[in-house]
């Protein structure tokens, strides 16, 4: 890769982590079909009720299971492979599935011969894709000139243009302050790679919204893009209020069904054609019919009838997607907004789209080799997020040890380029965000919820010198939980009489989730800090779980996702834990030091007696 060993050491990592896609699901080569079915890894055999022709003209079938099927790995989106024994198994997805019918669409042309035979089943499968679209996004980079200056740019070996930025924007966007208008007018100038810094609740995406707003009156063309589909429906429901037309490209399955009529399948319901496309299907699947009552054995004139039957129904099939992709080809031609992931970008076959602007929100989260496959759609970017949060999911230690679990984002500012800062939170009092601003943020962020009153809004409870030892849960695949902070958490509740539906628990362990939620139906939610990411409560409880002798507090040590945790809370903030086994680490000990400084730290004693 011309001597450019961080390239090779992401693809040594996507190698990794492909490995460890393989491992996490069991499913090797070697597993009889009774193993897989019964660690719920596959569904045999099936009912075939019904045939059609979907999504992109991709072969869909629905099925009946013999009985109610109980399986955490069969959900819907999942990657799969329809099989019989003795023929080549098609790769697909799992559409929907309630634990008896369910549906999937076969990534193949047409359906096989084999689909009528008894005995076909569907087993989960790694999904490669992504990790496929990683590896080709690197080994471009090379015979790309564009990607290429990128890549310079990001290594510092290229100066990236930073213009002084004076808002010019307080009569177009009275409701922006003043960082907030800056970056607009930035992102709106950019001719190069900026970098948005976005803060908890200092309103990223509301800039980014407006930024998109701006660029989109200017006639320009926008790809936006984030990691998760969550971040991408949340963009598009906002383009959508403001009645701002947008394409959301993608697996239609992991969309909002709000913005079904945004994706290309909603777009084609619109057109004239789809009664043309209709009358065609039902003649191909009238025809598939007549050749089906055919069985293997039969003589030389009724082999010819079936071959020309299923010949016209071939040629049906090919008028069909072609006329769907002349419209889908004017739809995208047509369109001025793409927002999508990386991976529904590249399957919509946006790979030959030039946009002026390319916008990836949650650029914190988003891997680098995915970024890669956006960046040649404009040399016009915007990264959007917050390093000091989580990182983005690696499965393999050894792929995130070679860089893999660094995101563009982090990357980038290793650097050290510059940024445009969003410097004031509207989310929090400043006695919550205190500890954050001061250890993550060198002071930069301003409060808008001006309150002193510590005593109301944050609070330490120690658990030293209780019952407090940290239990092992093996079915969380040893993950951790305590009943000491359990219990706390109900003293907490009780002591400070705070409202079950305005409060939410969050913690570091999925263990201690799932007691938890056994133990507070009543609360809001109870989840765990990486799924609560992104969003907000008026009161939070953090349970950190670790109590031990050793002074061991594991993946804490990922200052990040205890800055997240922090940052959820709208107005009241706790945090319970074991100050004997945490303090022995320099973060915690500054953390449980400040709540000491502002009189916010108690002895769970406190409120027990």
């Amino acid at each position: 890769m011309e001597n450019h060993s961080h390239l090779n050491d992401l693809l040594k990592a996507i190698d990794f982590e492909e490995k460890e896609e393989q491992i996490r699901f069991q499913i090797e080569k070697n597993s009889s079909l009774s193993q897989l079915k019964k660690e719920g890894y596959a569904l045999h055999p099936l009912h075939i009720q019904k045939r059609s022709f979907g999504f992109a003209d991709y072969p869909e079938f629905s099925f009946k299971f013999p009985y109610p099927f109980e399986s955490k790995s069969m959900r819907d989106g999942a990657a799969v492979e329809c099989f019989l024994q003795g023929e080549e198994p098609i790769k697909g997805i799992l559409l929907q599935f309630n634990g008896q019918y369910g549906e999937v669409r076969l990534f193949t042309s047409d359906f096989p011969d084999w689909m009528d035979e008894k005995g076909v089943g569907i087993k989960l499968t790694p999904d490669l894709k992504t990790l496929d679209l990683m590896r080709k996004s690197i080994k471009d980079i090379p015979s790309m000139p564009t990607l290429q200056t990128i890549l310079n740019k990001i290594d510092g070996n290229e100066e990236v243009l930073v213009r002084e930025v004076k808002s010019r924007l307080a009569d177009e966007f009275p409701g922006l302050n003043a960082s907030q208008q800056n970056a607009v007018q930035a992102i709106i100038e950019n001719t190069d790679l900026l970098v948005l810094h976005g803060p908890p609740g200092t309103g990223k995406t509301t800039t980014l919204f407006e930024a998109v707003k701006a660029l989109r009156n200017q006639g320009k063309k926008i790809i936006f893009s984030a990691p998760s589909n969550t971040a991408v429906d949340h963009f598009g429901h906002l383009l959508m209020q403001a009645q701002i037309p947008f394409l959301r490209v993608g697996n239609h399955i992991k969309t909002s069904a709000s913005l079904l009529p945004y994706t290309i399948e909603g777009k084609l319901k619109e057109t004239k054609v789809l009664k043309e496309i209709k009358q065609l299907k039902i003649k191909a699947e009238e025809l598939r019919k007549i050749g089906h009552q055919y069985r293997r054995n039969f003589g030389k004139e009724e082999r010819l009838q079936r071959q020309a039957i299923f010949q016209e129904i071939k040629s049906i099939r090919k008028e069909i997607k072609s006329i769907q992709q002349y419209e889908e080809a004017k739809i995208i031609d047509e369109t001025q907004i793409f927002i999508g992931t990386p991976v529904g970008i590249y399957d919509t076959d946006l790979r030959t789209i030039t946009c002026d602007h390319l916008i990836i929100d949650e650029a914190g989260q988003c891997l680098e080799p995915l970024a890669w496959s956006l960046f040649k759609h404009s040399e016009h970017i915007t990264l959007a997020g917050d390093h000091f949060q989580l990182p983005p999911t690696v499965l393999s230690i050894d792929a995130a040890k070679l860089g893999l679990q660094v995101s563009i984002l982090e990357r980038v500012m290793k650097g050290n380029h510059q940024y445009y800062l969003l410097d004031t939170q509207y989310r929090m009092p400043e006695t919550i965000v205190g500890f954050s601003n001061g250890y993550f943020y060198d002071h930069q962020i301003k409060s808008e919820k001006k309150r002193t009153d510590f005593h109301n809004t944050l609070h330490f409870y120690d658990t030293a010198g209780m019952d407090n030892e940290e239990k092992s849960d093996n079915e969380q695949n040893s993950s951790f939980y305590n009943p000491c902070e359990l219990e706390g958490v109900e003293k907490i509740i009780q002591f400070n009489g705070l409202n079950p539906q305005e409060t939410v628990m969050i913690s570091p362990y999925q263990a201690q989730v799932e007691k938890a939620k056994e133990h507070f139906p009543a609360l809001k939610r109870i989840a765990s800090i990486d799924s609560f990411q992104g969003q907000e409560a008026t009161n939070v409880i953090l349970s950190l779980v670790r109590a031990n002798t050793e002074g061991n507090i594991g993946f804490l040590k990922d200052y990040r996702r205890i800055n997240v945790a922090m940052t959820r809370a709208q107005e009241k903030l706790f945090i319970i834990g074991d100050s004997a086994t945490l303090g022995s680490d320099h973060f915690f000990n500054a953390l449980i030091s400040y709540f000491e400084e502002k009189g916010s730290y108690h002895s769970l004693f406190e409120i027990y007696y």
